[in-house]
C-alpha cells in the first residue's frame, strides 16, 4: 500500500473512532482533548490540528455538531444522523472506515 492510500485509510479510521468516542460520551459533548487522546491511543496518530480537520469534515456530513468553534477548545456531539451511522441503522458515508456489521 502506498503512502497516500495509507494516509487516507488512517483518516477514514480516525473518523470512525471519533464517531465512536462521541457516541460513548452521549448525550454530553466531548472535548477535542479527549477525542485526540482516545484516537491517538490506537494505531492512528493524529495531530490536534488533524483532529479538528476531521471534526470539520464530519460536521460537513451532518454527523456531528461542533460547540465553541470560536474558542481555543472545541467540543463535539453527535447529531441524530451520526447516532444512526454509529448504530448501523443507515449506511456510512464514503470516507468513514466503519467496520462491517458482525451480528
Amino acid at each position: 500500500m502506498d503512502r497516500l492510500n495509507l494516509e487516507q485509510k488512517q483518516r477514514e479510521t480516525a473518523r470512525w473512532r471519533i464517531l465512536r468516542v462521541l457516541d460513548a460520551g452521549r448525550p454530553m459533548p466531548v472535548s477535542e482533548a479527549i477525542i485526540w487522546r482516545v484516537v491517538t491511543e490506537s494505531e492512528t496518530q493524529l495531530s490536534p490540528n488533524a483532529v479538528r480537520r476531521e471534526l470539520s469534515y464530519l460536521r460537513d456530513l451532518a454527523l456531528l455538531e461542533i460547540e465553541h468553534e470560536d474558542t481555543d477548545t472545541w467540543s463535539a456531539k453527535l447529531t441524530a444522523r451520526g447516532v444512526d451511522v454509529v448504530e448501523y441503522t443507515i449506511p456510512a458515508p464514503a470516507g468513514i472506515a466503519r467496520p462491517r456489521k458482525n451480528w
